[in-house]
């Protein structure tokens, strides 16, 4: 079967899109690439969106959009989709438009989110590069790893990862069983990466939350973005989830921030990437190896 390269880019039903474009800019250093009174899309780097925000009362997640290198990869991976008796639909025009790509195709997933494969992703016009004057290094960490990473809330968690590794094709980077963590609760993850090898695009967790999203994670260049971004994020006095610190599995140095959404945001650097030659499946204890202490009871968990 054909490989999904990456994932390309998330979309979010977000109820207040103005308090998102203030957040985006603000506060992530994204670039507003469109912007109307239904949707609002984000740039972290020369697509011309990476992030889509639609208005809608959810505020969740609505989609992830996984990137094929060709046409022929992508009708091959719908095929194989059909062939194992996934309902796969073809994307409409509006649908295809708004995703600014060649080509589209989407299915939903046992927790009742949309997987849309696509084709030949829009790039930004060379008279207006992304540029975002809140980083001081070479922007987010994006090209052939993609948007970043999404923790996903399982209904059925094996049904969950059976369909992700089995049917999508993702491959396992590890998993991460944490009883310690926060009392009475305990947190099973299985993180997953795709062929251009991001420690993991998607992760899904069983864990008490009222939403399929945990948290998106974008990534920096530069570790000093970091901790500007934290130093914003006090100063306007959002609510932190998680303080800073460092994940065991990933290596990821990161914070968390509740969105205006209210899932968690992880804005994060030094994520490992997989070769998959001289890759080892791990089982870690601890979300954190130091750090991430939570800062705010009753937020979504990381």
């Amino acid at each position: 079967m054909s490989a999904i390269s990456n994932l390309a880019y998330v979309v979010f039903k977000a109820s207040d899109l103005a308090q998102w474009r203030s957040f985006a800019e603000n506060i992530l250093g994204l670039q507003v690439g469109d912007f109307s009174a239904d949707a609002l899309s984000l740039r972290m780097d020369e697509f011309a969106q990476r992030i889509i925000l639609e208005r809608g009362a959810e505020d969740d997640l609505s989609a992830a959009g996984w990137q094929f290198d060709t046409a022929q990869d992508l009708s091959q991976f719908v095929d194989s989709l059909r062939s194992k008796g996934v309902a796969v639909s073809t994307g409409d025009v509006p649908t295809v438009q708004s995703r600014k790509v060649e080509a589209l195709f989407h299915c939903e997933d046992p927790n009742g989110f949309r997987h849309e494969f696509v084709f030949g992703p829009q790039y930004g016009l060379i008279s207006k590069p992304f540029h975002s004057p809140l980083l001081c290094g070479d922007g987010f960490e994006t090209g052939k790893l993609g948007v970043g990473h999404l923790l996903t809330v399982a209904r059925d968690y094996a049904a969950s990862v059976k369909f992700y590794t089995e049917v999508l094709g993702l491959k396992i980077s590890d998993y991460i069983r944490d009883a310690e963590t926060f009392p009475g609760v305990t947190v099973d993850a299985t993180f997953m990466h795709s062929k251009t090898g991001r420690h993991h695009s998607l992760a899904t967790a069983f864990m008490p939350s009222p939403k399929r999203l945990n948290h998106l994670m974008i990534e920096v260049k530069n570790f000093n973005d970091v901790g500007l971004a934290y130093d914003r994020v006090l100063k306007a006095g959002l609510p932190v989830i998680f303080t800073p610190g460092h994940h065991p599995n990933d290596h990821m140095y990161s914070f968390y921030v509740l969105t205006p959404s209210g899932f968690g945001l992880e804005y994060g650097w030094g994520g490992v990437v997989i070769d998959d030659h001289d890759w080892s499946v791990k089982n870690f204890s601890k979300l954190s190896d130091w750090g991430h202490k939570f800062a705010m009871p009753g937020a979504p968990d990381a």
